[in-house]
């Protein structure tokens, strides 16, 4: 192998000194410099020092005998996660640029057997089907190139909240209370909002858009969405009486041919994602002046048949070009996801209790997070397209 160019040593130097840095950034979320060192010793075992992101395998990594500290710094070691995954957010706010949008999403991690907090049978979209399996529910931030997670819950069935004494041995504290995907997604998006803001879009799946309560939430708060929902949900057209709700799917096979556009939402590997594309205003009373609601398709260019649906929350002037490249941002999401496995690991956990998983998680989000503003950095720098 040939020896690294000069400008490829400055660069692995920059991301060292980068890396440095942030490490610094967290010792105030520490009580004792022995735990801050090794948060050090546990990021740069699962930024690529580790064949596995377990105890043992980070320990060897980092030349340990045992994976005691590594247990330790997971465990009963006194630093704030809160602390850290505000300054994870601040970093990424800090690093990518121009945020364009907020994404909610969750992920399955398959494990075995019943004491893991929060592991039940359920569905996985990791998957695609239900496996015995913890879900975590995520927030990234994402710009039009790049997307890291900022925060993540772990989704508790109520089959878990209802068993005290699971819930004790899992050490999952007496105040967590049963909280569906869409409750654990608007609690993060408004703590990212009282401390940075609207952002243009918030976006997410039917899991997400077919919550009132979420998308409400972020209407009282001015923050526009575009959110995924089934074909069976319901949709009021403006002056039509609530009785007069319709399916989504029988008001968009109701288009006339030429309501469809064929618009690109965003490059993809093989070019621009091209799809045909149509909208409609929904019933938007009781709204924010200047604030609509809409409907969008969106239509397979290979199959008429395959269509999917989306509410949207937007100012009245926005077009449907700016809502077609903002429904495209969501993809981040999915690579996103294939990167922090990949990357960092954030599957490869072997913790049980509920302060371990939430430690786990917060280390790897802050990893992937450092990856992604390099990348973003390193992009900028050469003027080239991410």
């Amino acid at each position: 192998m040939s020896p690294p160019l000069p400008e490829e040593l400055a660069e692995i130097e920059g991301w060292r000194d980068e890396f440095d840095r942030l490490h610094a950034r967290l010792r105030p979320h520490t009580a004792r410099s022995r735990t801050h060192a090794q948060m050090k010793l546990h990021l740069q075992g699962v930024l690529g020092k580790a064949e596995r992101r377990n105890g043992w395998h980070l320990a060897e990594a980092v030349g340990d005998q045992s994976p005691y500290a590594m247990q330790h710094l997971l465990s009963r070691s006194s630093w704030d996660v809160e602390g850290v995954r505000e300054e994870t957010r601040r970093y990424v706010r800090e690093g990518l640029g121009q945020i364009q949008a907020r994404i909610v999403d969750e992920s399955g991690f398959l494990k075995k057997g019943t004491k893991s907090a929060g592991v039940a049978r359920q569905y996985s979209g990791t998957a695609g089907r239900v496996e015995n399996c913890q879900v975590g529910v995520f927030l990234a931030y994402a710009t039009t190139s790049e997307c890291a997670y900022v925060d993540a819950q772990l989704y508790l069935p109520q089959d878990w909240t209802k068993d005290p004494e699971r819930c004790r041995e899992a050490g999952i504290p007496k105040d967590v209370e049963f909280r569906t995907k869409p409750q654990l997604a608007l609690g993060m998006l408004e703590r990212a909002h009282a401390v940075d803001g609207p952002v243009p879009w918030v976006l997410g799946d039917e899991v997400y858009g077919k919550s009132e309560e979420l998308r409400r939430g972020l209407e009282g708060r001015k923050q526009g969405y575009v959110l995924a929902v089934s074909c069976n949900l319901s949709v009021r057209l403006p002056g039509r009486k609530a009785r007069e709700a319709q399916r989504v799917d029988q008001v968009v096979a109701g288009l006339a041919a030429e309501s469809w556009q064929c618009l690109s939402a965003g490059a993809g590997s093989k070019g621009p994602r091209l799809y045909d594309w149509a909208w409609l205003e929904m019933e938007s009373s009781r709204l924010p002046a200047g604030w609509k609601r809409f409907l969008l398709a969106r239509r397979s260019l290979e199959d008429a048949d395959d269509i999917a649906y989306y509410f949207v929350f937007a100012p009245g002037a926005v077009t449907l070009q700016e809502v077609v490249e903002a429904a495209g941002l969501r993809w981040h999401i999915e690579s996103g996801f294939e990167q922090a496995k990949q990357e960092v690991g954030l599957d490869e956990y072997e913790v049980r209790q509920w302060a371990g998983w939430q430690r786990f998680i917060t280390l790897g989000l802050l990893a992937h997070a450092f990856l992604a503003v390099q990348r973003a950095r390193a992009h900028a720098k050469k003027g080239a397209p991410a």
